[in-house]
This record gives structure tokens, sequence and C-alpha cells, in this order.
């Protein structure tokens, strides 16, 4: 997969959580893409004590499967990983997982 294509397919599921109001809400920082599976977001966001760490990769199935995670100094656990969810349920699963909103109402 070339670096532009990632680069979309990032920026699709950075819009699906919210966006800019999103990465704002959830002190969201380190957003990374990547061609692992068909295409991968991560990113570190604050405010949580569940975890700090969000990972969602595009399936060729065009689902998504979501890892979220704790990161503390060089340690690194998996919190929760979900496979196989649409993506009109990628805001309810991150603010169920982390008790964060993505947004104001």
């Amino acid at each position: 997969m070339d670096v532009q294509r990632q680069k979309e397919v990032a920026g699709t599921i950075l819009q699906q959580l919210g966006g800019n109001k999103f990465m704002v809400m959830v002190g969201a920082h380190n957003l990374v893409c990547s061609g692992e599976g068909c295409g991968t977001m991560m990113l570190r966001f604050k405010g949580s004590k569940v975890a700090n760490y969000l990972k969602v990769t595009l399936t060729s199935m065009d689902l998504y499967d979501v890892e979220f995670g704790k990161i503390w100094g060089m340690d690194y656990k998996v919190v929760k990983k979900v496979e196989g969810i649409y993506n009109d349920m990628l805001v309810s699963l991150f603010e169920e997982t982390t008790g964060l909103y993505t947004k104001l109402f």
C-alpha cells in the first residue's frame, strides 16, 4: 500500500471518529498511519485511566479492528481488542471503553 493511500485511510478513520473535534476533546497526539491491513490509524490520547493508545485497522471486509492499550514508560498492555465493527460503532466503542466524550452535547 502506498503512503498516499495510508494517509487517506487514516484520515477517513479520524473523520469517522469526529475529526479535529475528536482530537481536541480527547487530547489526541502522535497520530500515525501505516499500511497494516488495508490501512491503520494509531494515536495516543489523554484523560482516561483505562487506556491512552488507540489503534484502528481497516480490514479487507471494510470493517474495523480496534485495539485499546495502555502505554507507560517502555511498557505496553492491550486493554481491549474488538474485531469486525462498523464505522458507525467507532465513537460509541471509544466512549464506552475510555469513559471520555468525543463531542459536546
